[in-house]
């Protein structure tokens, strides 16, 4: 087990007909809960906004995972909400003083700012921001559908961003169970995004023990 490590739910593979019976499922034994914005264009697939959330009671820290094509038009309605962390992707925003810019807004209004590669894109498209995130975000499938297969050579990614920024969190989203987690944290990951891995288990302790390697 690895003390600093994060186990972080994605709310994506939910039954949200009895979303705070599914949250309260997991509370105890995560450490933040995700939430994946979808807006059917920078992805095919199209999901919920803050107002699934508004009623929503939990202790857990919320991380917005914005999959948009203008993340910065989605930052209020979730700080709104408290989200604790916001991430967007750097291929949604491919201007550089525009990356630093929503970086800068989310800062001012959350605790933590990430940023996200789809499996594609070279590390070296986030090395100018590595110094300014708290989170960087190596999606290990395409961004957009839940239970697709993990991909490996995104490990090579995390060695990479884990040289570069020692002391950046580096998330891991995308066909994340026990063995595929053990590989991400072996390669430098402290941060574990699963959605079917655990919202899929009968037994969410379990599930959440075994991606923490107990």
């Amino acid at each position: 087990m690895i003390s600093h490590l994060l186990i972080t739910p994605s709310i994506l593979s939910a039954d949200l007909s009895r979303l705070q019976e599914e949250v309260a499922s997991v509370e105890p034994y995560a450490d933040w809960l995700q939430v994946d914005v979808m807006d059917g264009h920078f992805v095919p697939n199209l999901s919920f906004g803050a107002p699934l959330l508004k009623n929503l009671k939990t202790k857990l820290p919320l991380d917005i995972h914005l999959m948009v094509e203008n993340p910065k038009d989605r930052i209020e309605e979730f700080t709104a909400l408290g989200a604790y962390n916001i991430t967007f992707h750097i291929e949604a925003v491919p201007d550089l003083e525009a990356q630093r810019a929503l970086i800068s807004l989310i800062k001012k209004k959350c605790k933590s700012v990430g940023v996200a590669i789809n499996p594609d894109t070279p590390v070296s498209h986030i090395a100018d921001l590595l110094k300014e995130v708290d989170l960087v975000l190596c999606m290990t499938v395409q961004p957009g559908f839940s239970g697709q297969k993990f991909r490996e050579d995104v490990l090579q990614k995390i060695r990479e961003v884990k040289k570069l920024a020692p002391n950046v969190m580096i998330q891991v989203d995308g066909g994340v169970d026990a063995r595929t987690g053990k590989l991400c944290l072996e390669a430098g990951a402290t941060n574990l995004v699963a959605a079917t891995a655990i919202f899929g288990s009968k037994d969410r302790k379990a599930a959440i023990e075994s991606l923490r390697g107990e």
